[in-house]
């Protein structure tokens, strides 16, 4: 199994900045997709922004140019640098990994996962 765990959420005003972790932990052979997700109260999960190992970073075009997603593979961790926040930013934030890992029985496999959320709050 793969464990995420989230951290960098609160409260700020709007114009600052936040930056999100989400560290993955567990038998990993390898990460082949980052990626943040967001979902504000009764709305559904929405994109924000993607990272795959060696390939092209996407963002939505809601945050494109405000914020900017890494990945540290030495410690299996994907950031989220968030700028000029707005109140419409305000959701729970969730990291997804797509990865693959080695079972009990020590099979590799590939599977998606879903951190914890943290939430972000932006006051206007």
């Amino acid at each position: 199994q793969v464990e995420l765990v989230e951290s960098g959420g609160g409260l700020v005003q709007a114009g600052g900045s936040l930056r999100l972790s989400c560290a993955a932990s567990g038998s990993i052979f390898s990460i082949d997709l980052m990626a943040w997700y967001r979902q504000a109260p009764g709305k559904q999960r929405q994109f924000v922004a993607d990272i795959p190992t060696g390939g092209s970073i996407y963002y939505s075009d809601s945050v494109r140019g405000r914020f900017t997603i890494s990945r540290d593979d030495a410690k299996n961790t994907v950031y989220l640098q968030m700028n000029s926040l707005k109140p419409e930013d305000t959701a729970v934030y969730y990291c997804y990994v797509n990865v693959q890992y080695y079972s009990v029985i020590n099979r590799r496999v590939r599977d998606f996962f879903w951190g914890q959320g943290t939430q972000v709050t932006v006051s206007s």
